[in-house]
């Protein structure tokens, strides 16, 4: 069969974000799809089955479309691009940029780089409560911290409160110096970190002295009604039933909120089971309530996060298997005595 040829007309700026360093971004699309892409003189020629031609052509326009709306081509966004073309996604790159949500303080764009993102940023708008679910990476407080500011530079809200239980991650910090805010900080300081780099530090401290955006533990929401904010509860897995359930009934009217967390890493003492999977269990047919599961495919940080993140779910996954296994012997072996 003959090669099928298309070419793509580009100039020379794009052609260097498009190629990447040492070509490294076209390499990809070429081992991934088996076909040749030459750059001649401003024209990018793109040689192979004409299947596989057409899905690189796309994906190249998607590329470059996405560019000259200020995103940055990284090696995320082309793995990413890669894996919908190779597995037919109707939604393209392109798609994405329907759900902008606004920029940071470096005047970036804020907005979904995955399918499962876009249905997580989509259903905080359409729901008062959602609960985003998943492994670490997936931008689940990054891009509810997103919509908070959103909201609350647009009057909607109008505060900000951001909450997760103080647990240590797995060891014993002792007793921390200082008074009760230096105290709480460094189990705090992800949502710091996040509204520094969408807000500005300046602005989130003046906010901040007026009571506009509130940051605290998750002890400090018993007895509260929380009316017209915008409320996130980070690291949810690590909470308790009794804790969770206090959490959701402090909701007030006017208010949206967001639960985060990923019940792979509890860091729960022994024997407690996490409010975030009883609430799952006790939710999920509630309206008005929405739960969106993010995966591997969503990690947007590094390339090899998403690996570790796959590579640990294939580990529990076959972890899960051989314990049901186990548990189907014993009771074929209880049923034969």
């Amino acid at each position: 069969m003959a090669d099928y040829t298309m070419l793509l007309d580009i100039d020379h700026v794009s052609m260097q974000k498009l190629f990447g360093t040492n070509d490294a971004y076209i390499r990809k699309v070429e081992d991934e799809f088996g076909v040749s892409v030459i750059n001649r003189d401003g024209m990018v020629k793109i040689t192979g089955e004409k299947t596989n031609v057409k899905k690189v052509y796309r994906l190249l326009q998607e590329l470059l479309e996405i560019s000259t709306k200020g995103t940055e081509i990284e090696e995320q966004n082309v793995n990413y691009a890669v894996m919908m073309s190779k597995e037919d996604e109707d939604d393209g790159l392109l798609s994405m940029g329907e759900d902008f949500i606004c920029h940071t303080i470096s005047n970036k764009p804020i907005m979904p780089k995955t399918i499962g993102q876009k249905k997580y940023v989509r259903a905080m708008r359409d729901n008062m409560i959602v609960f985003g679910l998943g492994p670490a990476g997936t931008g689940k407080t990054f891009l509810a911290m997103a919509m908070a500011i959103t909201a609350f530079k647009n009057n909607e809200v109008s505060r900000i409160i951001l909450t997760r239980p103080a647990i240590e991650a797995g060891e014993k910090l002792g007793f921390l110096p200082g008074d009760l805010q230096s105290k709480i900080d460094p189990y705090l300081r992800p949502l710091y970190d996040a509204l520094y780099q969408i807000m500005g530090a300046e602005s989130f401290q003046k906010n901040m002295e007026k009571g506009l955006i509130e940051v605290a533990p998750l002890a400090y929401m018993r007895g509260r009604t929380l009316d017209n904010a915008y409320i996130i509860l980070d690291e949810a897995q690590n909470t308790t039933e009794a804790q969770m359930k206090m959490f959701l009934t402090r909701i007030g009217f006017g208010s949206k909120v967001v639960v985060t967390g990923d019940s792979s890493q509890k860091d729960l003492s022994a024997g407690t089971r996490s409010g975030l999977d009883v609430a799952v269990k006790v939710l999920s047919h509630v309206d008005g309530i929405a739960f969106c599961n993010l995966t591997s495919k969503d990690v947007v940080r590094h390339p090899l996060v998403q690996k570790i993140v796959k590579a640990y779910e294939d580990y529990e996954n076959k972890q899960s298997r051989n314990a049901q296994n186990k548990n189907t012997q014993r009771n074929r072996s209880a049923r034969k005595k």
